[in-house]
C-alpha cells in the first residue's frame, strides 16, 4: 500500500513538473504597439524582429506602425503609443516643453540624407524662388534640409524658398515627381529610386559625416519605472535583431526584408541599400554624446 502510495505521488509530481513549461508557454505574449517615424534602412531591426521572431522570443506580441515622427511623439506624450523610433529632434522638443521621453538606443548616429532636385534644376542657384518639401518641422529630414541649404549657401528667408511641410517620404516622392516642389531631403536607399529616374542628388550630407543623433529607440521614463521588464525585452530583441543584419550569414535574408518593407524592386537598389545599412548601422546601437549635442 505504502509503495503504491508512493508511486501515485511520484507520478503526480512528474505530471505536475511536466506540465510547468507548457502552462509557461501558454502565457499569452504581451501586445505592444511601436510606431517608426520614417519608412527608411535605420527600421530595418525592428522588421527583422518581427520577421524572424525576436520579439516573439521575448515575449512580445509587437504592432509595427508608421506614424510620421512629429506626430508619433505626440502619440507618445499622450500614452496612446509606449515604444516609438524616432529622431532625437523630436524627444529634445518634447523635454524642453516638460514631456516625459528618453532615447534608449541609437540606429542611426548621422545625418545620412540626400538633397534631391527635379532635373531642371542642376545647382543650388536654381532653388532660389523655388518650393522644397520638407517632413515635419522639427524631423531628420527637414534638419538635413536646411544644413543641405546651408552648405549650398542659400537661407531660406533672403533667397525665397518656401518650405513645405508634405508629411512622410511617399508624399515628398510625389511632390517631387508631380513638379509641386522642386527639390526634398530623402535617405539614400529611397533616393536612388528617383535619381535613376533623372533627380539630381545637390547634397549628399552622409559624405559630410556630420554627427548627428538622428533615430533611436524611444520611451518614457515612466514606462521605463513601471514596467522595467518589457523595456528590457523590446531592447534585447531589437539589438538581437542589429547583430542579425550585421552577421553576413544573414546577408539574403536582411536583403528580402529590406526588399519587402522599402519596396525595391530591383536587386541593384537592394543591394546598394544592404550595404549602406551594413556600414552605417552602429553594432553598438547606442545613442552618441556628439550627435545629441548637434541636435542640440
Amino acid at each position: 500500500m505504502k509503495r503504491l502510495l508512493f508511486v501515485l505521488v511520484l507520478s503526480l509530481q512528474l505530471s505536475l513538473a511536466g506540465s510547468l513549461p507548457a502552462a509557461a508557454a501558454a502565457e499569452p505574449a504581451a501586445k505592444l504597439l511601436l510606431a517608426h517615424g520614417a519608412i527608411s534602412n535605420n527600421v530595418t531591426p525592428l522588421w527583422v524582429a518581427k520577421d524572424h521572431g525576436l520579439f516573439r522570443k521575448y515575449g512580445l506580441d509587437v504592432d509595427l506602425v508608421f506614424i510620421i515622427a512629429g506626430r508619433a511623439a505626440q502619440a507618445m506624450l499622450a500614452g496612446q503609443v509606449s515604444v516609438g523610433l524616432i529622431g532625437a529632434t523630436h524627444v529634445t522638443n518634447a523635454v524642453t516643453g516638460g514631456g516625459d521621453l528618453t532615447m534608449i538606443l541609437g540606429l542611426e548616429n548621422s545625418l545620412d540624407y540626400l538633397l534631391i532636385s527635379r532635373p531642371s534644376v542642376k545647382s543650388g542657384e536654381q532653388l532660389k524662388g523655388k518650393k522644397v518639401a520638407i517632413g515635419t518641422p522639427s524631423g531628420s529630414a527637414s534638419l538635413a534640409t536646411y544644413v543641405a541649404l546651408d552648405y549650398l549657401g542659400l537661407n531660406p528667408r533672403r533667397d525665397n524658398i518656401v518650405l513645405l511641410g508634405v508629411g512622410g517620404v511617399p508624399e515628398r516622392m510625389a511632390a517631387l515627381r508631380a513638379g509641386t516642389v522642386e527639390a526634398t531631403s530623402l535617405s539614400p536607399e529611397l533616393g536612388q529610386v528617383v535619381t535613376s529616374e533623372g533627380y539630381h542628388v545637390l547634397v549628399d550630407t552622409g559624405k559630410e559625416n556630420l554627427p548627428f543623433q538622428s533615430s533611436g529607440l524611444v520611451i518614457s521614463r515612466k514606462l521605463m519605472r513601471t514596467n522595467p521588464t518589457l523595456v528590457e525585452n523590446v531592447s534585447k530583441a531589437i539589438i538581437e535583431g542589429v547583430a542579425y543584419i550585421h552577421n553576413p550569414a544573414n546577408k539574403r535574408s536582411v536583403e528580402q526584408v529590406i526588399a519587402k518593407y522599402l519596396r525595391l524592386d530591383k536587386p541593384d537598389r537592394v543591394a546598394k541599400a544592404y550595404h549602406d545599412l551594413a556600414t552605417k548601422l552602429p553594432r553598438k546601437p547606442c545613442p552618441t554624446l556628439e550627435g545629441v549635442a548637434s541636435v542640440l
